[in-house]
């Protein structure tokens, strides 16, 4: 894994460096490299956008096809593969973007757990050797690796003569110190859950206890309004009323694999970031954040770009086909008197021709 990610790790790790040097702040690093990760996803929450138009747009067809094969999933399923394949839409689109999300937790969590690394360009040889001069003046536990060394930058904040150690031996140089907190809160910290470490100090971890909260909160509000937003999402909620109350449609397929999937996912998203915030530094815990709120941002965006003049097309062509219906049903019932006077005149007449 560190070979085939360790050119993005490099690559994570100078550019919060770069931002870091710019602003002068932990936080804000975190901060700004996470809106460029986003800014970055931006066209691929477009495409996925247009795969879910292109899906409603099928919606026909896919109804089709479940009052064709019923309780016969298996070839429901093919059957829709099938159909989306010839019409550009592919089946995992929208299970891309939270895949790549997930996929990035990791080149972060190697940013935020190593920054002697990664910011301070300090070689992994002689952070090897400061772990275990910490070890053996008993200050750093066997927990403590150069891949995740929060403790060992915690030691060297707490014991100035570990510190002087480390200078002295040339391990590490003292313009290689960088300061890791944002708004008071120390991000190389992990929240915690425990009352009693929380409240053994409270000045540190009641701050640090808000984050997985507002992550929570965050995710929870973006995964609804994924639902809320997404095409068609009141003629699904219509359907499936429908659905319930008539017990001949109970048995037909609701919802293809793709929907179902995503259900999952949207699901499992929040509770991922919410236990990443538990056991990873802060700063995981601020990447989450600002990661929900782009997220968010993008979405509304998408909607009023797409979704919303789609949904108003459609709404004006359906208009336009209710509007064509009536005005035949009108012209039908125009019609049909001229008709009876014309077929009464011809009985009238046969009848008269009858008695003479």
């Amino acid at each position: 894994m560190d070979f085939i990610l360790g050119p993005l790790y490099n690559l994570f790790g100078w550019l919060t460096r770069i931002f870091y040097d710019f602003f002068g702040n932990y936080g804000v690093a975190i901060i700004v490299l996470t809106v460029v990760i986003r800014g970055l996803l931006i066209p691929l929450n477009v495409r996925s956008q247009k795969s879910m138009i292109k899906m409603q747009a099928m919606q026909g067809k896919t109804m089709e096809l479940q009052r064709k094969y019923g309780d016969n999933k298996e070839k429901y399923n093919e059957e829709l593969m099938k159909m989306q394949k010839e019409n550009g839409v592919g089946g995992l689109s929208g299970c891309l973007l939270p895949i790549i999300q997930l996929f990035l937790i990791w080149p972060m969590f190697r940013i935020v757990s190593a920054p002697l690394i990664y910011l301070s360009g300090v070689a992994s040889e002689k952070i090897q050797a400061m772990i275990e001069l910490g070890q053996n003046m008993g200050i750093l536990g066997n927990g403590v690796t150069d891949k995740v060394h929060i403790g060992l930058i915690s030691a060297l904040d707490t014991h100035s003569e570990f510190f002087n150690s480390c200078i002295e031996k040339g391990y590490i140089a003292l313009g290689q110190m960088i300061d890791l907190h944002f708004l008071g809160m120390d991000l190389t910290k992990t929240p915690a859950f425990n009352p009693v470490t929380i409240f053994s100090d409270p000045k540190t971890y009641i701050p640090l206890f808000l984050i997985p909260i507002i992550v929570l909160v965050l995710n929870v509000l973006s995964m609804q309004m994924t639902k809320f937003l997404k095409p068609g999402y009141k003629e699904e909620k219509e359907a499936r009323e429908r659905a319930k109350k008539n017990a001949a449609m109970s048995g037909q397929v609701t919802q293809d694999s793709t929907e179902t999937t995503m259900k999952i996912m949207n699901w499992m998203m929040p509770a991922i970031m919410l236990f990443t915030t538990f056991t990873m530094p802060a700063a995981m815990g601020l990447y989450w954040i600002v990661s929900s709120i782009m997220g968010i941002l993008t979405q509304i965006l998408v909607y009023y770009m797409f979704t919303k003049p789609y949904q108003i097309k459609k709404a004006e062509v359906e208009l336009k086909k209710e509007n064509a219906f009536k005005h035949k049903k009108t012209e039908e019932s125009v019609d049909l008197p001229e008709i009876g006077k014309k077929t009464g005149k011809k009985n009238r007449k046969k009848f008269n021709d009858t008695e003479e």
